[in-house]
């Protein structure tokens, strides 16, 4: 069930979730759906009170997706459908062969070509899954040896994963989480989503001065983040 209040004369909707968390947590996704992640026993006068205060973010966040070319994304997994992979567009080619025991995804030429033993959708995107995923690996792995010497820092771990709402995270001990998706943005956004976090293994906030190492090691970075922002719909399967 949807709640809703009034801000600057607009009905703004909204979703609340209770969990056991000690925090609030508002989170906004295109076209215009906004979710409260809010601890059990918070009185929703409190969360009316944070949304309020929110107001112009929020509203800010709901025009720009107004300007988004916003298409939800549903695959049937033919031949001809296009894929992204790193920020280029590719044609997708499925090859059956009931001899074949393993899938095997690669790219030729202008094209993602999977061959695996049955054309089915699923094992079709389970294959293109895994594909992106040892991609996204690759790519992250190469990268963050290039920041490592720059920062002087190591991460503890690096892992790809399953991530719905980030592109990135990193943990209070260092360890890095990178969403597998990332690997289909264009290069220069994958590498600030890298750089992020490895900021985070210096800095744990988002203070002036973690903002202010990323600019100084890539001055592009906003333009990176609002990039990421305009077309992070688009990278999924």
């Amino acid at each position: 069930m949807k709640e809703s209040f009034i801000y600057k004369d607009e009905k703004i909707e909204y979703k609340i979730i209770y969990s056991k968390r000690k925090t609030m947590e508002i989170s906004i996704e295109p076209p215009d759906k906004i979710t409260v992640r809010a601890p059990i026993r918070l009185p929703k006068y409190n969360i009316v009170e944070r949304l309020t205060e929110k107001g112009d973010w929020i509203l800010k966040h709901l025009n720009n997706f107004k300007i988004i070319d916003y298409k939800p994304i549903n695959r049937e997994f033919i031949n001809g459908e296009t894929l992204l992979y790193l920020g280029r567009e590719y044609n997708l080619i499925v090859y059956g062969d009931y001899l074949r025991k393993k899938s095997v995804v690669y790219i030729e030429a202008e094209n993602i070509v999977v061959r695996l033993k049955e054309k089915d959708k699923d094992n079709i995107e389970r294959a293109l899954e895994l594909w992106y995923r040892k991609e996204a690996l690759n790519y992250i792995l190469d990268s963050i040896e290039k920041y490592e010497k720059i920062l002087n820092r190591k991460p503890k771990d690096i892992v790809v994963k399953e991530q719905k709402k980030r592109w990135g995270s990193c943990t209070y001990d260092n360890r890095l989480l990178f969403n597998w998706r990332c690997v289909m943005a264009r290069p220069q956004a994958i590498d600030y989503v890298i750089l992020h976090e490895m900021c985070h293994i210096v800095h744990k906030d988002h203070s002036k001065n973690f903002w202010n190492l990323v600019e100084s090691i890539m001055p592009s970075y906003k333009e990176e983040k609002q990039w990421l922002k305009i077309n992070g719909h688009k990278l999924t399967l």
